[in-house]
């Protein structure tokens, strides 16, 4: 059932997941044995008890990993600086069933950074590759998550839309490379 590269683990401390694809949020309990079945972009899918687990990096010692400091910014960050940081946090968002980055997947239609009082508001609009695919409360809970934890950054608005539908058209030339979709 498990590919290669998944790793046996043993939880060390009662963790806080996302329950995939439902998008509840949930307590890992000390001692429970999963596999790791992903971990990209700083963030952990594990299969546990016949389910699978959205673990975020702040949590990975729970998994004997070490946890994924959070961005940090220069006290005079410039705008130039925040919406850099903006865009390589969307680029550690991982759909949890294909491997590639939702920025490289071309799910981000829209990212606009606006002046909040004493910070920064990020309004993000993004789809899904399919409009039925359950993976929709995951993605837009990893955005908003990793955003988030931008110093700075007061408020991430999510919105989730399918107009217009994504196509493969919509992937960089680097994703269409490595999934094998170049034409």
């Amino acid at each position: 059932m498990f590919g290669k590269n998944s790793e046996p683990v043993q939880l060390y401390r009662d963790c806080p997941a996302v329950l995939i694809p439902a998008g509840d949020e949930v307590i890992l309990r000390r001692g429970a044995n999963a596999f790791i079945t992903q971990a990209l972009g700083g963030s952990f899918t594990i299969f546990l008890d016949g389910n699978l687990f959205r673990i975020d990096g702040q949590n990975a010692d729970a998994l004997g990993k070490d946890p994924v400091e959070p961005p940090t910014l220069p006290p005079d960050a410039s705008r130039d600086d925040v919406e850099q940081l903006v865009w390589d946090q969307l680029r550690t968002c991982f759909d949890p069933e294909i491997p590639l980055n939702i920025v490289d997947l071309g799910l981000i239609y829209r990212c606009q950074l606006r002046a909040a009082e004493e910070g920064w508001r990020v309004d993000v609009v993004m789809t899904l590759t399919a409009p039925g695919c359950g993976m929709g409360d995951i993605l837009v809970h990893d955005v908003r998550s990793k955003l988030e934890i931008i110093p700075s950054l007061k408020r991430a608005d999510v919105d989730l839309v399918f107009d217009p539908p994504w196509s493969q058209d919509m992937m960089s030339e680097a994703a269409r490379l490595q999934t094998g979709m170049m034409y």
